[in-house]
């Protein structure tokens, strides 16, 4: 099986990277990060490993990289698509508190982002998603995406992106079995994870449990291995608890 996993140079996707290659190692795994030199060292001189520079704010062809084309091609659908990809802050973008800290700049890129680059990856890998083998394409998504669970409100370009994506999903999950069976297309919650992203927020963090890296992996990896057609649609917490959307 063919596992590709944007997001790969982050907390979450490089430990899944590394939990992949360790309970599969002789499957081949198609890395996608903003920076190649951003990814662990370990996965950059992993022979197994395929790396592609991509920003989710853009278009992605595979066709310009025929080393990975030919693994997409060999898998006869068995592909494994893992959307770990995501923004909550950077240097210009922070939580949003209130309604007056919301911008159109920081909304836009965390749609890009959030929602929009896992559509894209989708829409680029769709022609070998339809083989023999299941294919699970999977999104990590958050907890705070749930409209039903929301009760505190703020982190308005965060909420209403991961809210989007699970949208995106939803959508994928409808089409993509008439065209693609067979295969499996979920939303996946990870738990708080210990991470760049989560660094900021010591002081919550400190009433939550909090994950680190390789434990958040192990709990995504056993939820994605059990996946099946009868699952597709779910929005999957890391226990493998279903969510409210």
């Amino acid at each position: 099986m063919t596992v590709v996993i944007a997001g790969v140079s982050g907390a979450i996707g490089s430990a899944l990277a590394e939990r992949f290659l360790a309970e599969q190692p002789s499957e081949p795994l198609i890395g996608l990060a903003r920076k190649i030199d951003a990814v662990d060292a370990r996965l950059r001189e992993h022979p197994g490993v395929h790396l592609i520079e991509w920003q989710a704010e853009l278009p992605l062809d595979m066709v310009r990289y025929p080393d990975a084309l030919k693994l997409l091609e060999s898998a006869n659908g068995g592909i494994s698509v893992i959307y770990a990809a995501g923004l909550l802050h950077d240097d210009a973008v922070a939580p949003e508190k209130r309604v007056e800290d919301m911008s159109q700049a920081s909304m836009i890129q965390a749609f890009q982002v959030n929602c929009l680059g896992f559509g894209s990856l989708v829409q680029a890998l769709a022609p070998w998603l339809r083989g023999k083998r299941l294919a699970r394409v999977a999104a990590i998504s958050a907890k705070v995406g749930s409209i039903e669970d929301n009760r505190l409100g703020g982190w308005y370009a965060y909420r209403c992106s991961k809210a989007a994506l699970n949208m995106m999903v939803k959508n994928l999950s409808v089409e993509l079995p008439r065209r693609y069976s067979p295969i499996t297309c979920v939303a996946l919650h990870p738990g708080t994870t210990r991470s760049n992203l989560s660094a900021p927020f010591s002081q919550s963090l400190a009433k939550l449990t909090v994950h680190e890296p390789d434990a958040t992996a192990t709990n995504l990896y056993r939820v994605l291995a059990r996946l099946s057609e009868e699952d597709n649609g779910r929005f999957i917490s890391w226990n493998g608890q279903d969510l409210p959307w």
